[in-house]
């Protein structure tokens, strides 16, 4: 017997009934981003490698440790599972020139892969949906994606979310502040975690995002990007403020919120929640103007954010908002094998008029006895029984059963002809 082998730790099988939970989100999404004019795109789970180093930046933690890279045998090319999907939609627009005719807003779904130890929230391959606003450079888009995330907290029913925003300036800013961050930190280096030591001089900025309890207060004295920011960027992080403020939408302003990836600049976000213990951010996003010349493309201007979809899921399990799971709205119970033609006509029928019905199949034992049918139906959740009996069947009947006490379309057993079911079918639903 051959062994017996197992997912690869951290990437998970979903199955029904959770898959449902998905479905049901991936819909709201869907909804959502059509409300909003934003248009799908769908592009490679693998890219080369070089993409992500240019992108993401060589000293990024995801280049660095958690990328899945490997080597094509086919040709030698340096390939890599995406771990985000921003550079891979930036790569797509340039090489399809995607902007000639004008700015465009997209979305897209799908699975990212990182390097990384599972934990909850924290998977090796986990979702991620995004939206991205490309050819759009004021405040207002920044507004709109963030309207468009709270919106959707709201009709999710979630509470618990909260908004921090940020500026984190211009290229010459982020210079004149991180020349100013490393010799802040160098005059307490004592204080340093390895990690910290690590990135002083390639990547300081990062060092602001720890952890460690250990540094918390030496980072709350650093300097602040904000102080080293110019007018236009000042400019443009007050008009998103405004912008928000006349929309309702509450936000805290955190100064030491930075991005990962390099690729940003100006407006920083993220949607946080103390429901999910230490993997508290659900969305992120920001600009990232810089992005589109840096990977190869004509510059212009860019905004978007993902959200995490194990995350997002966790949070409405947590606050029980998850919806009920679906169920048929008829179970067939098919006592013979004899006339099964007939059933499936009728079936065919009803679902065809949007009625969904889960047939009773038989095994090589036969049929299976009427009780043990109807055990089946009544745990399939369903509202209603569909008894396709030999005396039903002879008659040209099908005699509906109600299973549910909320069954009010027919609220008592009844037959109803096999030949007409489209015409019925309205009142099992």
């Amino acid at each position: 017997m051959a062994d017996k082998l197992s997912a690869v730790k951290g990437m998970n099988d979903i199955f029904a009934p959770e898959s449902a939970h998905w479905e049901w989100l991936e819909a709201k999404m869907r909804d959502l981003m059509a409300r909003y004019a934003y248009r799908n795109v769908r592009t490679p789970i693998v890219e080369p490698t070089g993409l992500f180093v240019r992108g993401l930046g060589e000293v990024t933690d995801i280049v660095e440790k958690e990328m899945y890279s490997f080597e094509d045998r086919l040709n030698g090319e340096q390939l890599t599972l995406r771990p985000e999907a921003t550079a891979g939609v930036v790569r797509a627009v340039i090489e399809h020139n995607q902007l000639y005719d004008g700015p465009k807003r997209l979305y897209y779904m799908g699975p990212m892969f990182r390097h990384e130890r599972p934990q909850r929230g924290r998977y090796r391959q986990f979702h991620q949906i995004g939206a991205e606003a490309l050819g759009f450079a004021g405040p207002d888009v920044d507004a709109e994606l963030i309207v468009m995330a709270a919106d959707l907290w709201a009709e999710l029913g979630l509470t618990d979310v909260t908004l921090e925003i940020n500026s984190l300036g211009q290229p010459a800013e982020r210079l004149a502040h991180r020349q100013a961050l490393i010799a802040y930190l160098e005059q307490h280096a004592e204080q340093l975690d390895e990690d910290a030591k690590r990135r002083l001089h390639s990547n300081p900025l990062r060092i602001l995002d720890t952890k460690n309890p250990a540094m918390q207060a030496l980072v709350e004295a650093a300097p602040k990007l904000m102080d080293h920011l110019g007018a236009e960027s000042l400019a443009h992080f007050h008009a998103l403020r405004g912008l928000l403020d006349a929309q309702g939408i509450a936000y805290r302003i955190n100064p030491r919120l930075v991005r990962g990836m390099d690729y940003y600049n100006l407006s920083v976000f993220e949607f946080v929640t103390t429901s999910l213990g230490a993997q508290g951010t659900v969305c992120a996003g920001g600009r990232y103007d810089g992005l589109i010349a840096q990977i190869g493309g004509k510059p212009a201007p860019a905004v978007g954010w993902a959200l995490g979809v194990e995350r997002i899921l966790e949070l409405l399990k947590a606050q029980h908002r998850l919806p009920a799971l679906p169920v048929p709205d008829c179970y067939a119970i098919v006592p013979q094998a004899q006339g099964q033609d007939a059933v499936m006509r009728a079936l065919r029928s009803l679902r065809q008029a949007g009625v969904s019905v889960q047939m009773h199949a038989g095994g090589p034992d036969g049929q299976g006895s009427m009780k043990s049918q109807f055990k089946k139906a009544d745990a399939s959740g369903a509202r209603y029984a569909l008894i396709f009996g030999e005396s039903e069947l002879a008659a040209g009947l099908v005699s509906v059963k109600p299973l549910r006490a909320d069954a009010t379309g027919i609220a008592e057993q009844t037959s109803l002809p096999l030949a007409d079911a489209a015409a019925w079918a309205a009142r099992l639903r």
